[in-house]
């Protein structure tokens, strides 16, 4: 009987190890659907916190933890700028060699791994067969989600994206997590183009749906005093200038100069996250008398946040910069429409007339007109939700992402 594929993943955050974030969300997906699909994976990742509970991730797992060792004013670990140009690619070259340890154990037929975390394997890779798969993410450090991002912050990353090069260098594949990310990993990481291949963060649709249903989002409006006619706008993201937040509140201000039935109508925001930009959003809901319109609830457990999900009329993410972007994913996964901005990879998910609108970044008279639009159609904001379902369900699943990424595997071996 042919033996299983044995993959480690090599990556710097999992949850519920590490918090739950972009990264550490994808690479616990990742990691349970390679495993139902029948590929035995060992885990290399930072020793967190506290010890894991046995089988956190999932009972076949293999976990091996590296330290991660910050410096003193390096902010929390891969968070902040220093961190990651300094702890960061350190504990990538203690990782990437404990994956080197393994392939050379023969333990390993393949080794993934995300950003600078595998470092020691790629400055080893010429000593041995095991391909190199690499998924950059977001490529932040080189600007190709924040082009508009300050130069300081960019030389200051000069240490992390000449980790990541060297990664690149070595790498045998390398994953865009989205169409429009494809001209930036090949224009910031200089590889061959036959070495690129598009495959999508994705979503767990059995957790999704188990997360809340109608039932749970009436729940939602009705604690929080919200009546049966008002229309619930809903965001979710960290509060961080980049994501836009304040621009929809402007844009929200700027609703009622828009004519038709949305001028009139009872409507709210709702903002799941926090974050640093707090008290300057909360300071710009208030000059612009938006304050009994506004919902901030902080982070929330992930039930409260589905709940929220199915509680609302349209999904607004109006970021300015992005990645692949899995709430607006979750969003739609739950049958809603969306307004979003035209960055990073939301033209991948939304798709204009069919499930959403998409606007420029930093626009808000595009986006008030977007918003009008929608709310004035109810009927269509269901259609699209429906919509925006179907492009889940076919696209951005995991049991179709991983089967991709297995072909992906097989491919180079």
């Amino acid at each position: 009987m042919t033996r299983p594929l044995r993959v480690v993943i090599v990556a710097r955050a999992v949850y519920p190890l590490h918090g739950l974030g972009g990264l550490e969300r994808s690479v616990f997906d990742l990691t349970r659907h390679l495993i139902r699909q029948g590929v035995e994976v060992t885990l290399v990742t930072r020793t967190p916190a506290d010890p894991p509970a046995p089988g956190a991730i999932d009972p076949r797992l293999t976990l091996q933890l590296v330290p991660y060792r910050t410096f003193p004013g390096a902010g929390r670990r891969g968070t902040t700028v220093l961190d990651r140009s300094t702890a960061y690619p350190i504990f990538g070259l203690r990782a990437g060699k404990a994956a080197y340890d393994l392939v050379r154990a023969g333990r390993a037929d393949i080794v993934h791994g995300f950003g600078a975390s595998v470092l020691g394997y790629a400055r080893r890779r010429h000593l041995v067969n095991a391909p190199l798969v690499l998924n950059p993410q977001g490529l932040e450090e080189f600007g190709a989600t924040n082009p508009s991002g300050a130069r300081l912050k960019r030389a200051a990353y000069l240490p992390l994206r000449a980790a990541v090069l060297i990664c690149a260098r070595a790498a045998d594949r390398i994953i865009a997590t989205d169409r429009a990310l494809e001209p930036a990993v090949l224009e910031h990481l200089k590889v061959p183009r036959e070495h690129v291949r598009v495959i999508p963060n994705a979503l767990d649709l059995e957790a999704v749906d188990a997360m809340a249903g109608a039932a749970e989002g009436r729940r939602a409006r009705e604690t929080a005093g919200i009546a049966p006619r008002e229309r619930v706008l809903l965001s979710v993201g960290r509060l961080e200038e980049n994501k836009g937040f304040h621009v929809l509140v402007a844009a929200l201000a700027a609703l009622g100069s828009h004519s038709g039935p949305v001028a009139e109508d009872q409507w709210c925001w709702v903002l799941v996250g926090d974050g640093p930009y707090r008290g300057r959003l909360e300071a710009a809901i208030r000059d612009a008398g938006l304050g009994h319109r506004v919902i901030l609830t902080g982070r929330l457990p992930d039930r409260q946040l589905h709940a929220w999900y199915e509680a609302t009329d349209l999904f607004v993410h109006p970021t300015l910069y992005e990645g692949s972007s899995l709430v607006t994913l979750e969003a739609m996964a739950h049958r809603r429409a969306v307004v979003a901005t035209r960055a990073g990879g939301l033209p991948d998910k939304v798709k204009p007339g069919a499930n959403g609108w998409l606007v420029e970044p930093g626009d808000p008279a595009g986006l008030a007109a977007a918003l009008s639009g929608a709310l004035a159609e109810p009927g269509r904001l269901t259609a699209f939700g429906e919509a925006g379902r179907a492009i889940v369900e076919r696209e951005f699943a995991w049991p179709a992402v991983a089967a991709r990424t297995i072909e992906l595997y097989r491919e180079i071996l």
